[in-house]
C-alpha cells in the first residue's frame, strides 16, 4: 500500500468527542478521513477505508441492547483485525476492541485529568520508543481485562490496563487526541479546584502528549516508528 492509497474512517460516537489532534495530523499528512456519525444513525461500515479509528463516547460497550450499533462495531473490528487492517481505539474505542475479542469491560475507578502512565517492559513498536513514564489525559469510569492474545503496552498506577496491542489493532484507554480547546470543553462542568489543576497540568503535559500522538499516528498510518511530520 502506498501513501496515496491510505484512507481513514473515523467512528465518532458523540459530537463532543472528535478526532482532535489526530485530525490535525491527518490533514498535515494529506490523508483523507471519512466520518461515521453513529449518533446520527450512519451505517457501521468500513466503506473503502484502509484504516479504522474508533473514538471515545459517554456510553458503555455493554449497552448492546439499547444501542444496536455497538454490536455492529464489534463485528467490524473483528473482521478488520482478521484482515490485518490497522485499527486504533481511543478510550471507548479501546474498550470496543477488548470486548470484541471476548474481554470483560466493567465499571471501575473514575479518572479525570492528567495521570502518569508507564511503558510496559515488553512494549513493542511505537511504544518501545515512549518514555518509561509519561502523563496522559484521562476521562473514563470503566476499564477492561486484556483480551486473549493481547499484549499490554502501557500500564497505570490506579487503572492498570492503559494500552494494548492485538494483531493489527491498538487500544488506548487514555486520550492522545486532546487539544486545549477539547480539554476546556470536556472539563467546563468540573469543580473549580479540579479545573484549575487540569489547567496547570495541561501547560506541563499537553505538548509532550501531542508528540506522543504523532508517534502513534505515524505507526497507525504508515506501519513504522516515525513521527507523523509537522509541516
Amino acid at each position: 500500500m502506498t501513501r496515496d492509497d491510505i484512507r481513514v474512517r473515523a467512528f465518532q460516537h458523540a459530537p463532543s468527542e472528535p478526532l482532535g489532534y489526530f485530525e490535525q495530523i491527518f490533514s498535515e499528512e494529506e490523508i483523507p478521513v471519512d466520518f461515521t456519525h453513529l449518533w446520527d444513525d450512519d451505517p457501521v461500515s468500513a466503506g473503502d477505508a484502509t484504516h479504522l479509528i474508533f473514538l471515545g463516547g459517554p456510553m458503555s460497550v455493554n449497552d448492546e441492547e439499547d444501542i444496536p450499533w455497538i454490536k455492529e462495531e464489534k463485528e467490524l473490528i473483528r473482521q478488520a483485525v482478521r484482515k490485518q487492517i490497522p485499527v486504533l481505539g481511543l478510550c471507548l474505542g479501546a474498550q470496543l476492541i477488548a470486548s470484541a475479542h471476548g474481554a470483560t469491560v466493567y465499571r471501575f475507578l473514575d479518572e479525570t485529568g492528567w495521570y502518569p502512565v508507564h511503558s510496559s517492559p515488553d512494549a513493542s513498536g511505537v511504544f518501545a520508543s515512549f518514555p518509561k513514564t509519561f502523563h496522559v489525559f484521562q476521562m473514563h469510569g470503566e476499564t477492561f481485562h486484556l483480551p486473549v492474545g493481547g499484549r499490554l503496552q502501557c500500564r497505570g498506577d490506579r487503572v492498570s490496563h492503559q494500552g494494548f496491542r492485538l494483531g493489527s489493532s491498538i487500544g488506548l484507554q487514555f486520550h492522545l487526541e486532546m487539544t486545549e480547546k477539547l480539554i476546556r470543553d470536556w472539563t467546563g462542568g468540573e469543580r473549580k479546584f479540579l479545573k484549575e489543576k487540569i489547567g496547570r497540568d495541561t501547560e506541563l503535559y499537553l505538548e509532550r502528549s501531542n508528540m506522543l500522538c504523532r508517534l502513534v499516528a505515524g505507526e497507525f498510518l504508515f506501519g513504522n516508528l516515525r513521527s507523523a511530520h509537522k509541516k
